[in-house]
This record gives C-alpha cells, structure tokens and sequence, in this order.
C-alpha cells in the first residue's frame, strides 16, 4: 500500500513539475527580452489594450501592440508599472487592429497592413531585436547595434538618453516639439502646418557658466540626469548648461523622464514607485503658452481667458470658428475679411519673434492689410516696433498698457458663407419652381382658349400646335362636306 502510493505521489509530483515547466514556458516566451528572424503576430482580437512582444529583463517596459480607439494600433514602449507610453514607432497612419496587419522581424522590425504596404521599417539587416533596461529598443548586428530607439524619439526623453541636433521631440497632438540650435534648447509650434515656417515660443540659451563651447568639437546635446537637472553638453567633460529639477541633487531610485506636452510645454516627470510626480516645467506661467486661451483669445494672468472681440463667451472654449484661423488670405475665395482692434495686448513670446521699427500704427496696420500672408500685427506706440503675425491668430496676453494695440483680421464664418450659399441656392429653386409653374399656367391657359375656338367656330383665334391646323383645315372640310 505505502509503494503503491508513493508511486503515485512519484507520477503527481512528475506532472505537477511537467505543468509547472510548461507554464513557465509560456510566460518566459511572452516576456522574453529578444526576437529572431523570422518572427511575425498579428493582433490578437480579445486584447482591448495592450499586446506584450518584448520585456525588459526587469519587467519594467514593454514593446508591444496598443489599441487606439478599437480599430487601430500602435507599436509602443509602455512603462509597465504606470502604462505610460514612452515611445510610439511613426507611421503615416494607424493601422488596422486585425488579423489582416503584421509585425515581423526579418533583419528589419516591419508594420505592414493588408494589402502588403510597408507602413513602418526600421530598414536593417539584424539578427535580433532587443529590449534594454533603460526601454532602449534595439536592431543588433554580429558586433554592433544597428538602429535604436533612443535615436528616433517621440515625445518623451528617458534618463540618460543622449537628445542631438539630429532629433526633435515632438508632441502627441503633432503641434509642438523640441529642437536644439547651436547654443540653445528651443520649443515650436506648427501655427501653419507644412509651411516651414513655425513659430519659436520658448528658447534656453546656455549659459556656459561649467564649459565653453568649443568650435569644431561638433554639435551640442542634451540629457536628462539621474541627479536632477536638463543639461547641455559637447562633451562629456561638463555641461554648458543646467536647468535644475525640483528634486536636483536628491536620490531618486525610480527612473526620470522629460515631454513635451500637448500643449506645448516641456516637462520634468520622476517615477516614486507608484506614480509620477511633477518635477520641473519649461514654462511656467500658463499665458505664455502658445494656444493657452485658444485662437483669437486673450490670456489674463492669474485671471483665466476671455476673446478679444469682446462679444464672444469664453465659456463655449473658443473665441473662432476652427475653419476660419488656417491658411492664409491669398486665394480669392479666402481673400475677404473683417478688422478686430484692441488695446493693450501683446504676443506671449514676442522677444523671440521678429519686428519692425514704425513711425505709426496706421503704418504698421497698413503693412499687415496689404499682406495677404499677414493675420494681425500688434504695434507699441512707446517703442515704435511692429510685430507682424504671419500665421493664423492664437492667444494674446492682457496687459495694463494701452499703447499697445493689437491688430487683427477676422475671416468671414465658413459656417455663415455655407449658410448663404445654401440660401441664395434655396431662392434660385425657388424662383425656378414659380417659373415652371407660371409657364404650365400659361399654356394651359391658351390651350383651353385654342379648344374654346375649336368648339364655338372662333377662326380669330391662334391656336396651339395641331389646333391651328385643325381649326383652319379639318374643321372647315367636314363643315362643307355637311352642306352637301
């Protein structure tokens, strides 16, 4: 009895270590820290959030499949801990969540949809894809790495990643992003998308109190450190430049990370373990942000926003019709617009914009309205400069300085030109139908009178068509042959 059981336990104990193993199998291939040639998935049709492909060994980040609004997806790095999204591979367009779109690694990480359109490459000829602990994703080679992720940032930094005048970061909503220029780290906006021409809001100089730069020892870069601080560097001797943290020169065991958000501003994040806590802020005060109070409206500091035609609630959220601040004015369809005066407003970044020295405000009024690339200008009567808006009309701060007077085109309401179209077209129907009906009237009119004709004999009368025949031909042929 006692053999017989411990054979059994023998063969429980077997298969509990066979079912152990195979699970374990299972999980350690889900979270397995690299992918060979020849691998491909699919989006599994009961995830709702997020598919894992790679785990770091320290199950902090994970590369994966995220579904966005439950027909597309994204190919992405989430801090796992948090979900936050730290990385996103740019494809022109999102691509379907369905069985029909594939991730495969054939030396090159690939997204290709349906109709066998390469969406997203990184255009290598690896052995392997790799997940760092840092959530650095890498394409290696026999003896080198070949592409990575840290080279092709979104809109987040991590702690540690080298940012070069080769990058920029730029913001979820496509409207911001973070450049770096000889000596500076500077913010833009795409006021006029595909124009070339955006707009610098925020710029830090270095200060080069540590290092110098140095001519001929290339480009500048930037880094978040694990002491607290932004730096700028050309070397690793010293940094040119230090923007300090909340937490600068305190421990930290969880990881830093810096963005751009989708409003523009640039900010410092730390990770304590069960959240992450604010930490530093490029710009600190809310009006000098682009967009803070929306196209055409007026920021008051410490006060909140209102729109500066004065008529208009801000209540509603916006001051402007979204179809009436793009392009420009040149084309005759867009050509017409209303003028909107105020005083004492001024740009939000007008230090870092370019001006004009005018006698008058009438001058400089005269050189935006004679633009048809020109939104507004805004002008000071005590300097004299005028600072010529070249791009749809976003938010001006309030200021107790009415020498400062603000100048700006207002298109006509697209809403309101559709609504007249479609009444001028309602009136021309209109019109018609009275037409037709007039015309049917008419003629019926002189066919009744032609057949009276016909009845009573009255050869005075013009007939219509075959009645005119009929009344001075056939009628008179049966009336002789009667008299016969």
């Amino acid at each position: 009895m006692c053999s017989k059981m411990t054979f059994s336990n023998h063969i429980f104990l077997l298969l509990s270590f066979v079912c152990a193993a195979t699970l374990f199998s299972g999980v350690e291939s889900k979270t397995k820290d690299n992918l060979s040639k020849g691998f491909t998935v699919t989006p599994d049709s009961s995830v709702t959030s997020f598919q894992p492909l790679l785990t770091d060994s320290n199950a902090n980040f994970s590369l994966g499949l995220l579904r966005v609004n439950r027909t597309q997806l994204a190919l992405v790095i989430l801090h796992l801990p948090s979900s936050q999204q730290l990385w996103i591979a740019r494809t022109s367009r999102l691509p379907r969540w369905s069985p029909s779109t594939h991730v495969f690694f054939n030396g090159s990480l690939v997204i290709s949809d349906q109709h066998s359109r390469v969406l997203w490459s990184t255009n290598t000829d690896g052995d392997r894809v790799y997940l760092s602990n840092t959530s650095n994703l890498q394409i290696n080679g026999p003896d080198s790495i070949l592409w990575q992720s840290f080279h092709f940032p979104s809109d987040t930094l991590l702690e540690n990643q080298n940012f070069t005048s080769n990058m920029t970061l730029n913001s979820s909503n496509g409207l911001y992003y973070m450049h770096l220029g000889y000596n500076f780290i500077g913010l833009y906006a795409k006021f006029t998308p595909h124009s070339g021409q955006d707009q610098i809001y925020y710029k830090r100089k270095a200060m080069e109190i540590k290092a110098k730069i140095v001519k001929g020892q290339g480009p500048i870069y930037a880094s978040v450190r694990s002491d607290g601080f932004l730096g700028m560097y050309q070397n690793e001797t010293a940094p040119i430049d230090i923007q300090s943290f909340s937490s600068y020169q305190q421990y930290n065991p969880g990881n830093r990370i810096l963005k751009i958000e989708s409003d523009g501003n640039l900010k410092g994040y730390y990770w304590t373990g069960s959240n992450w806590i604010l930490d530093y802020e490029a710009v600190s005060e809310f009006c000098e942000l682009p967009r803070s109070c929306g196209a055409y409206g007026l920021c008051h500091p410490s006060k909140g926003c209102s729109c500066l035609n004065n008529e208009t609630d801000f209540s509603s959220g916006k001051c402007e019709a979204p179809e009436n601040n793009s392009g420009d004015f040149c084309s005759l369809r867009n050509s017409k617009f209303k003028i909107l005066r105020k005083s004492g407003v001024e740009l939000p970044y007008k230090e870092l914009m370019e001006y004009e020295k005018m006698n008058t405000l009438e001058q400089c009024e005269r050189s935006c309205k004679e633009s048809c690339k020109c939104w507004g200008a805004v002008y000071s009567n005590s300097s004299g400069f005028c600072y010529r808006i070249e791009y749809p009309i976003q938010t001006l701060v309030s200021v107790g300085d009415d020498s400062k007077v603000g100048y700006f085109k207002v298109r006509e309401s697209a809403g309101k030109s559709k609504m007249a179209i479609g009444l001028v077209i309602g009136a021309v129907l209109l019109c018609g139908v009275i037409l037709v009906f007039a015309w049917i009237g008419v003629t019926w009119r002189r066919k009744r009178r032609a057949s009276r004709a016909y009845v009573e004999g009255d050869s005075g009368v013009v007939g219509v068509g075959p009645y005119k025949d009929l009344a001075s031909e056939s009628f008179g042929s049966i009336e002789l042959s009667e008299r016969r």
